[in-house]
């Protein structure tokens, strides 16, 4: 087991009804920047290596001093192009040695790097998502790790800056080698000593469900101040470093933020999985697992789903993965109750005593952690209590009666970014809190320190016709269970209606039946929830699936999977109302 911090917590009421969580441990001084982690690291294990990626069959490495030396360089080559605080780095790339360096050169300097979706550039048509980041971020160099994947993407932006590309760069366009080639001059270390706890590192794009995508300024204060809360949340960390086999993208703060910057921040190896959850490409997942054993395993559900087939059918696979593992950690999306059971049987398997499986809570304005499972925990659900430097304010939501999780702290972001360099204020409450928007309750409320219960987004909650309110984050997730392996994921409707429907995407164990013989299984799985869930609140009293995949180009959905559930709704709206015009179950 490792060593973890007592998850201690004062709790504090206030008049309006807020409850206010704390870390009875204080936050610990922390870095002034991101770089000075890697500066560190370069002469206290300069040898250690810090990236790894698939080049082929091999596997092309990059050691902590390579790093530093390599960042200098581009760091210059970097302000040689013309780039600063008010012009970031835009990246149109996934994730890649290259991509890392060239990110960790712009926040050396001070030059904020936004790394944006792929999916704005590999899997939409019209480019609009992409070129309104551009037209946000006016940006001073854009990178693309490969010319021709990336060409229409490119050509999208009309050559609004400097190109540099690592393969099969374009005419005109500056290769990663040249730019390697650019000898440091004063002037990086000049402006490496100017950073401060303001200075903007990064801008982390929201998927832009609801809208255009909206540039979340990221601080160096908030990145190394939240890494500072992880460590001392898993002190284990600093007693060997840590060994990490990933794939989140890192345009994504769980990927980007959380996992890059806390192997950065401990000394740790990270192994860059060119895999992801997707048939086809969880097998080079699956190959990388085999060739490094990692120390924390971190991934998404779908993930999970996706790789537990192998482990359970590969022993040999299995040993490799938990024959050294600390945790296991999901985070992003809740973990139903079965994937939960197969993960703990096939680590029991190894480990008689099992892997700890612990969670999170946080978003892209708070870098992201909030609330952090520093604890046992024997299911899904819980999300921890507040990291030290956090305060939690349960807030009670008129409507609802549910409580709304509110932020304070050193990692809350201080806005969005503006054209220009400019941050436009985030909104806080009277008490200086962030509005989140999502719901919590307390798992025991005599104990604080038996952790928070995520309880879905307020937002996302509406009434029937009768008055009666539907809260559908905990109904969308039981009856994703419900249907297990049928529904990848649905969304819940009903809002003004008599009673309440699913719309349902089908996962390939569904689609790959008969059609007739699918709706049946489907319609029996939904028919024992209704019968365990009666209430005109939970239960479906209609679904229709959809053959059609959800849209990113419309922001149904973001490139980790994530449904918005009123972006689907407003582009399906002629199936929910045949739906509602049919006769139901």
């Amino acid at each position: 087991m490792p060593r973890f911090l007592e998850p201690r917590v004062t709790s504090q009421s206030l008049p309006d009804g807020r409850i206010v969580l704390r870390a009875a441990t204080p936050l610990a001084a922390y870095s002034r920047a991101v770089g000075d982690d890697l500066v560190h690291w370069a002469g206290a294990a300069g040898d250690r290596v810090f990236l790894a990626e698939r080049d082929g069959d091999a596997l092309r490495t990059l050691s902590y001093r390579d790093a530093l030396d390599r960042v200098r360089r581009l760091a210059q080559a970097l302000l040689d192009m013309g780039a600063s605080a008010s012009r970031p780095l835009l990246v149109l790339s996934e994730n890649g040695i290259d991509h890392a360096l060239l990110a960790l050169a712009a926040m050396h300097v001070g030059v904020p790097a936004a790394p944006v979706s792929t999916a704005y550039s590999l899997r939409s048509r019209d480019f609009a998502k992409l070129k309104d980041v551009a037209r946000q971020l006016d940006p001073s160099v854009v990178y693309a790790s490969d010319g021709d994947a990336y060409g229409p993407a490119i050509a999208a932006l009309g050559g609004r800056a400097p190109l540099v590309v690592s393969r099969r760069a374009p005419p005109g366009a500056t290769t990663i080698d040249d730019a390697l080639r650019t000898a440091k001059t004063d002037a990086v270390d000049r402006a490496f000593a100017a950073i401060d706890g303001d200075t903007i590192a990064k801008v982390l794009f929201t998927s832009g469900s609801t809208g255009a995508p909206k540039g979340i300024v990221n601080t160096q204060r908030m990145l190394c101040s939240n890494q500072q809360a992880i460590a001392q949340c898993w002190p284990f960390l600093d007693e060997r470093p840590p060994i990490v086999v990933d794939w989140l993208p890192w345009s994504h703060t769980f990927g980007g933020n959380h996992n890059f910057h806390m192997v950065l921040r401990h000394g740790g190896t990270l192994t860059i999985d060119d895999g992801k959850p997707a048939p086809g490409l969880v097998e080079r997942t699956i190959e990388n697992l085999r060739r490094v054993a990692p120390t924390l395993w971190f991934n998404v559900p779908a993930g999970f789903d996706m790789v537990l087939p192998h482990l359970e059918a590969d022993r040999a696979l299995r040993e490799h993965l938990f024959g050294d593992l600390d945790l296991v950690f999901y985070a992003a999306a809740a973990l139903p109750p079965t994937t939960w059971r197969r993960l703990a049987d096939v680590a029991r398997a190894v480990r008689p005593g099992g892997v700890p499986m612990v969670s999170a809570w946080g978003l892209t304005e708070t870098s992201p952690l909030v609330t952090s499972v520093h604890f046992p925990i024997d299911r899904a659900g819980v999300i921890g209590v507040p990291a030290p430097g956090c305060e939690l304010a349960l807030v009670p939501h008129v409507e609802t009666g549910k409580l709304e999780m509110r932020v304070r702290g050193p990692n809350v972001t201080p806005g969005r970014w503006i054209a220009g360099g400019a941050v436009d204020p985030i909104e806080r409450d009277e008490h200086g809190f962030f509005a989140t928007g999502d719901a919590g309750r307390l798992e025991d409320p005599a104990d604080p320190s038996r952790g928070v219960v995520f309880d879905g987004r307020t937002a996302e909650n509406f009434k029937l016709t009768s008055g009666t309110w539907v809260l559908v984050g905990a109904l969308r997730v039981g009856l994703i269970a419900a249907c297990a392996p049928l529904v990848a994921d649905a969304v819940i409707t009903g809002h003004d209606r008599d009673d309440v429907g699913a719309l349902v995407f089908p996962t390939a164990a569904l689609s790959s039946r008969g059609r007739a013989a699918a709706m049946d299984r489907l319609r029996a799985a939904i028919v024992a929830w209704n019968a365990a869930h009666p209430a005109t609140s939970t239960r479906i009293a209609r679904f229709a699936v959809l053959d059609e995949p959800p849209s990113i180009d419309a922001g149904e959905i973001t490139d980790k999977g994530y449904l918005n559930q009123r972006a689907v709704l407003a582009r399906r709206a002629a199936v929910v109302d045949a739906m509602y015009g049919a006769p139901g179950i």
